[in-house]
């Protein structure tokens, strides 16, 4: 069952940080959704996580937290999933990011020599800020989105394959039933 491979991936002791950091956020924490797996909190988790993870953003968690908040999602996999965006992985998902936004812009994307320092996001980035906005924006919901609905698919496959099972379990213990009755009753 998909639940339990998501409590897996989170024991309890990463559940009772989240709760500690998500008490920031006061009365607003205590939405029962956003701590207990569920499918559409789950589906909404993912959707969250990886969009805010191409946003281009120093406080990604807290935005991620927030929109967990709002949208009752479940907190713990919404923050988690916004470390896809690390500082190793960073600089391909953002180059990737700027290049479909001068596509989508219909901009000439120009080579990037990318460096870690505020001249150069003042001289460079502050240049093609558009095509790299627009394509982390882009890329975020078209990422969101498939993750979103891969995982939806996936719980529905898993829900319906133990419904099928069950039924036929039953099927099966209703017929052995039936069979020890007929021959009690010989």
């Amino acid at each position: 069952m998909p639940k339990k491979l998501f409590q897996q991936w989170l024991s309890n002791s990463d559940h009772g940080q989240f709760k500690k950091a998500a008490s920031y956020f006061g009365d607003f924490s205590h939405d029962p959704n956003l701590w207990h797996i569920n499918r559409r909190s789950v589906v909404r988790a993912i959707a969250i996580g990886l969009f805010t993870a191409f946003m281009p953003v120093p406080v990604q968690m807290l935005v991620a937290a927030a929109l967990a908040i709002i949208f009752a999602a479940y907190l713990p996999i919404a923050i988690v999933l916004v470390w896809i965006t690390n500082p190793i992985t960073m600089p391909v998902f953002f180059y990737w990011a700027y290049h479909l936004g001068a596509y989508l812009l219909d901009v000439q994307a120009e080579p990037i020599q990318v460096e870690m320092s505020f001249n150069w996001l003042f001289t460079q980035l502050l240049h093609r800020w558009q095509p790299f906005l627009v394509g982390c924006l882009c890329a975020g919901a078209l990422v969101g989105g498939i993750g979103a609905g891969l995982v939806n698919i996936y719980w529905r496959y898993h829900v319906s394959k133990a419904w099928k099972k069950r039924s036929i379990l039953r099927k099966l213990k209703a017929k052995n039933r039936l069979r020890r009755s007929r021959h009690h009753s010989e």
